[in-house]
């Protein structure tokens, strides 16, 4: 049997990516829209869902907050 090196995947809802990231639901679709002056090509995109429904993969949304607190802090590599 081949090994699988799969990561589980995990959806953050757009409501729990508000309270975790603490931003309001119009500034995450300005980091996500090049014509804001608050775009940000780092941001992860969001996937659709269905219908209505889009959500952020976690570990992308976790890669993010990691690269802003490096960024914030100075990288200690």
């Amino acid at each position: 049997m081949a090994e699988s090196n799969q990561r589980t995947i995990s959806i953050t809802r757009r409501r729990d990516l508000e309270s975790r990231l603490r931003l309001s639901r119009s500034t995450i679709y300005d980091k996500i829209n090049p014509k804001s002056p608050r775009y940000d090509a780092s941001f992860p995109r969001p996937i659709r869902l269905g219908g209505c429904a889009v959500g952020w993969l976690t570990h992308e949304v976790d890669e993010w907050l990691n690269r802003q607190i490096e960024a914030a802090r100075g990288s200690s590599k």
